[in-house]
């Protein structure tokens, strides 16, 4: 095994810019964890967020790998793992946060507890564009909503990371999926996904949605992947006594419209099993259940059409955030 790995780490929160490529040790594999030579990884918004040091209390120490999402293959194996082997083609979200090594290095050292063998359907590098969001997903709309066939859910945000993947399982259970989405080509986007009835809310009014889709009672489910402002939306959209899942809760909110509907609210931060050392496992189950799923052609990952290697990282992050993005934004293993 190398001793020596190349890295793209921070030494300081900022722009995009702020990361650079070093050398590191290679990690030495702990019982109950594995060693994963690294294939590809994705961005998500919390590793921007990290990077700006706007979410610094969960922040590895500097200098610090970053990214959780990683697809790639088993390298080592320490005592007590089982069920993965040298040579496993494997996924995860497993770092990037505290004192959990990132992905954007040669090799990433994982608790086992989170990986799972990657779908044999999908490439493996876009494999890495699945993990955060289909965990985020899974604990929202199955974990928290309990999402059962023939209900009503709307997704705000069908296009979006964590949305695309919520359409896609609520639709598996059996459930009457509305999407909402800013335009025809996301519209499109959204039906190749098969999500038959999609909502453009810059023609559609949300009380023309609501008539529309459920008489004017509401949605039985709301998965609000927006935030802010937009889940005084979600709770407008549920019907009495209706469930609201959130992926964006740090909001003051006016609680007026859930109280006198009898809502239910819940929040999702999939990152606790990580930050707290707790129920680690369920997200290696969840993995190994969306791999069956993307095997079966149930769910597929939404990609946006330009993809960087780890030494274009800072583009990677300031496309990302410019919002010009449509669907996750895939790294792929590689340095000056």
């Amino acid at each position: 095994m190398p001793l020596i790995m190349q890295a793209m780490v921070i030494d300081d929160f900022g722009e995009p810019d702020v990361f650079r490529q070093t050398e590191l040790p290679c990690p030495e594999v702990p019982a109950q964890h594995v060693l994963i030579r690294v294939a590809a990884s994705s961005v998500n918004p919390v590793d921007t967020k990290i990077r700006q040091g706007k979410l610094a209390a969960i922040a590895p120490d500097r200098p610090a790998i970053l990214h959780g999402d990683v697809a790639g293959t088993i390298e080592a194996v320490g005592t007590g793992v089982k069920n993965l082997a040298v040579g496993d083609e494997v996924y995860a979200c497993a770092g990037g946060v505290k004192d959990r090594q990132g992905a954007l290095a040669d090799f990433m050292l994982a608790e086992a507890a989170l990986v799972a063998h990657a779908p044999e359907s999908l490439p493996l590098n876009d494999a890495a564009a699945l993990p955060l969001v289909c965990i985020t997903a899974w604990e929202a709309l199955i974990d928290k909503a309990r999402v059962q066939a023939g209900q009503t859910v709307l997704v705000f945000g069908g296009t979006g990371g964590v949305g695309h993947i919520g359409v896609q399982l609520a639709r598996w259970r059996g459930a009457k999926v509305t999407a909402t989405c800013s335009s025809q080509d996301k519209a499109e986007q959204l039906k190749m996904l098969g999500v038959e009835d999609v909502a453009n809310y810059r023609e559609e009014s949300l009380d023309d949605i609501i008539e529309s889709r459920t008489e004017g009672e509401g949605f039985d489910v709301v998965f609000d992947t927006v935030g802010g402002e937009n889940l005084q939306n979600a709770f407008a959209a549920a019907r009495l006594n209706g469930t609201i899942v959130t992926t964006a809760a740090r909001s003051t909110q006016d609680l007026s419209q859930m109280h006198a509907k009898g809502l239910s609210l819940h929040a999702v931060f999939m990152l606790i099993p990580m930050l707290h050392n707790i129920g680690t496992a369920h997200h290696g189950e969840i993995l190994r259940q969306i791999a069956q799923l993307v095997d079966d052609d149930e769910l597929r990952p939404l990609l946006d059409a330009q993809q960087f290697s780890f030494a274009d990282v800072s583009k990677a992050h300031a496309y990302l955030e410019s919002g010009m993005h449509s669907g996750k934004i895939i790294l792929k293993h590689g340095f000056d």
